[in-house]
């Protein structure tokens, strides 16, 4: 059985099968540049997508910072005044 494998491999059949192997190859690299192609566009996603929440994350410190300065805004006022009515009452 294999004898008889091996005496229909001809070169002719050989050649064929390099050819058929090399066509084949070459579509797999073809998928491969687009496939490279799709990941440069989701690249250029990302980026966007990571210039947007820098944007958010600068307004949220922006927020964050009002936050702290309100808070001890109003902390100093009523310290304040209860020290106003505690000189007040005395």
């Amino acid at each position: 059985m294999i004898e008889a494998m091996r005496k229909s491999w001809t070169d002719d059949r050989l050649d064929d099968f390099a050819k058929n192997v090399d066509r084949r190859f070459d579509e797999v690299d073809r998928r491969f540049d687009e496939i490279d192609r799709r990941f440069q566009k989701v690249d250029g996603r990302f980026d966007r997508v990571d210039r947007e929440l820098h944007r958010v994350n600068d307004r949220l410190d922006g927020l964050s910072r009002a936050m702290i300065f309100g808070s001890l805004t109003l902390s100093s006022s009523m310290l304040a005044g209860f020290i106003a009515i505690a000189f007040a009452t005395a």
